[in-house]
C-alpha cells in the first residue's frame, strides 16, 4: 500500500468528505481490517482563492510545489488536491512534482467517457466553469463541456464563495441549483459533472433532471486504486 498525500482545506468539508470517502473505498476494497495510510496538509482556501482571482497562476504554482514537497518530504508517494479550482495549474504542478499526482479532471473524463457521454454540463467555482481545463481535457475523449448561462454562473459562485466554502448547505440553494441542473439538460446535457467538491455536500443523494457526476467520489476510486497499486 502506498501513503496517499492529500492537498486539503480547500474547503475544509470537502476534505472531511475526502477522507471519509478514502477510508470506505478502501476498506471495501481491502476486506482485511486495515485502514490506509493518508497524510494531510490543509491550506489556506482564502490564500489560493486570492491568487487565482488576481490571476497569478505562477505564483499559486509555485506555493502548491511547496506545499506538496511537504507531503512527499513526510512519506506521501501519491498525492492529490481535494478540489477542483487549483486544477488551473495541475499540468505544470504534476510535470514538476516530486510525487505522482492524481487529476480529478482526468479521473471525470475517464468517468465520463466510460458512460457513453458526448456533453456534459459543468458546475463548480466560476474560476472552475469560466476556466478551459474541463473543456481541453474532456475534448480529447471527444466529449463537449457546457457551462451554465452568465447569469448562472454568477448565482452558482455567489453561492458556492458564501455558503458552501463556509460549509452551510440551505435547501432554497439545493433548489436553485436543481433548477440550473435542468436548464443544462435541456440545453444538451447528458448529465452534469459537480466539479466543485462542495457540490456533493449540496446535492448528494438528490434527485435531479439530469445524471450527475460526483467528481469528488470518482476522484476518491482513483486514489484508492493508485494506492493500491
Amino acid at each position: 500500500m502506498r501513503t496517499l498525500g492529500i492537498i486539503g482545506g480547500i474547503a475544509p468539508g470537502s476534505t472531511v468528505d475526502y477522507y471519509r470517502l478514502i477510508i470506505a473505498a478502501y476498506r471495501e476494497q481491502k476486506q482485511d481490517g486495515s485502514y490506509p495510510s493518508i497524510l494531510i496538509n490543509s491550506i489556506d482556501v482564502t490564500r489560493l482563492l486570492q491568487l487565482v482571482a488576481a490571476n497569478r497562476l505562477e505564483e499559486l504554482t509555485d506555493w502548491l510545489l511547496w506545499e506538496v514537497d511537504r507531503l512527499a518530504r513526510a512519506g506521501a508517494e501519491v498525492g492529490l488536491l481535494a478540489s477542483n479550482t487549483p486544477h488551473l495549474v495541475f499540468p505544470e504542478l504534476s510535470r514538476q512534482s516530486a510525487i505522482p499526482l492524481l487529476s480529478i479532471v482526468e479521473a471525470a473524463s475517464d468517468a465520463a467517457a466510460e458512460l457513453g457521454l458526448r456533453t456534459v454540463g459543468l458546475l463548480g467555482t466560476q474560476f472552475t466553469m469560466r476556466g478551459r481545463f474541463y473543456p481541453e481535457v474532456f475534448a480529447q475523449r471527444g466529449i463537449a463541456v457546457l457551462a451554465p448561462s452568465a447569469g448562472d454562473q454568477a448565482y452558482v459562485h455567489e453561492k458556492y464563495m458564501k455558503e458552501l466554502i463556509p460549509g452551510e448547505f440551505l435547501p432554497s440553494t439545493r433548489e436553485r441549483f436543481l433548477a440550473i441542473i435542468e436548464r443544462l439538460k435541456r440545453g444538451g446535457a447528458e448529465g452534469v459533472l459537480l466539479a466543485g467538491t462542495e457540490l456533493p455536500l449540496l446535492l448528494r443523494d438528490t434527485d435531479c433532471a439530469a445524471p450527475l457526476l460526483d467528481a469528488t467520489r470518482i476522484h476518491v476510486s482513483r486514489a484508492v486504486t493508485a494506492m493500491l497499486r
